[in-house]
């Protein structure tokens, strides 16, 4: 079972703590829907919240998490009442990452949240919109917008979809669930009635939606959100990495990490599709060593991926 990175769980718990804090008494189904998590996810981010603090470490200057029932509660140490201060690197953070949200499309660009930014680009005598360029990936507009309209009317769509993986396109009857954007990529979660499962498309590789008369069937589900979820069955590569290729660990689902004295790491990665694994191991070239493959892959696919692009340029 794949386990989530350190900076994963970090920013989970940073938009955690802040909504807790301003809903308390939230159910775990409340919670868990809203962030994605399922009570276990949620309880173990939550395990570690209590030891959260500054010196002297009493208990007013700790984060207290407290359970009613199936009900949760955050009382946030005092240090949270002092005026935040803050030094000119993470204001420029700051101002960064609420562009990134003022730049979603549909969010009033004129809206409170972008005064706010205004003024403390001000004060850090910047302009947000020349000192930054923040990029949400590419997704055409009219699909976005319908994929909206589906959702908030609650109707299914019809998605005409490319399959990286499998390099088919096909039309497919999706109950549209969730639309947000990760690492330079627009994504949409729902119920694929062709799959019978819930599934994650990349709206880059959408190149057409119709609403459907026809209402969504199915709800929302906890941690539909992963762009990736690794079963049992999968193939698995395990991987020797020079410390310039370590970002691999934190950036894809992995199974198990074994760190050594010299920086390098060693990491076993489900591999959901042969083509997504060629890919990485020439993109990684000779940061990378095979070590291990388990499941139907084949004995060579770095080489043999670099092989068919060398035989490209050739022709």
């Amino acid at each position: 079972m794949s386990r989530p990175s350190a900076g994963h769980r970090l920013k989970r718990l940073l938009a955690l703590l802040p909504w807790l804090a301003a809903h308390p008494g939230s159910t775990v189904t409340e919670i868990g829907e809203r962030f994605g998590l399922t009570p276990k996810q949620l309880e173990d981010d939550l395990a570690v919240v209590w030891m959260v603090g500054v010196p002297p470490y009493t208990p007013d200057q700790l984060i207290d998490v407290e359970f009613d029932g199936d009900r949760v509660s955050i009382n946030l140490g005092s240090y949270f009442k002092r005026p935040l201060r803050l030094t000119t690197d993470q204001a420029l953070a700051l101002v960064t990452a609420g562009q990134s949200l003022v730049s979603v499309p549909g969010t009033d660009p004129e809206g409170p949240l972008a005064r706010g930014l205004a003024k403390l680009a001000t004060a850090l005598q910047v302009d947000p919109a020349e000192a930054m360029a923040v990029h949400l990936g590419e997704a055409a507009s009219e699909i976005l917008d319908r994929l909206r309209g589906g959702i908030e009317s609650g109707r299914r769509v019809q998605i005409d979809y490319y399959s990286y993986g499998r390099d088919e396109r096909s039309r497919r009857d999706v109950d549209p669930h969730r639309i947000w954007a990760e690492g330079g990529s627009w994504y949409l979660a729902g119920w694929c009635h062709k799959a019978e499962g819930p599934r994650v498309f990349r709206m880059d590789r959408i190149a057409g939606v119709e609403v459907l008369d026809i209402a969504a069937s199915t709800t929302p589900e906890a941690g539909e959100t992963a762009t990736f979820s690794p079963t049992a069955t999968d193939a698995a590569v395990t991987l020797d990495l020079d410390p310039e290729a370590a970002w691999v660990a934190d950036y894809y689902p992995h199974e198990n990490v074994e760190e050594r004295d010299d920086g390098r790491i060693q990491v076993v990665l489900p591999v959901a599709s042969t083509r997504w694994l060629e890919q990485l191991l020439v993109r990684l070239g000779p940061a990378a060593t095979v070590v291990g493959l388990a499941g139907d892959l084949p004995q060579h696919p770095g080489a043999d991926a670099a092989r068919r692009v060398l035989d490209r340029y050739r022709g």
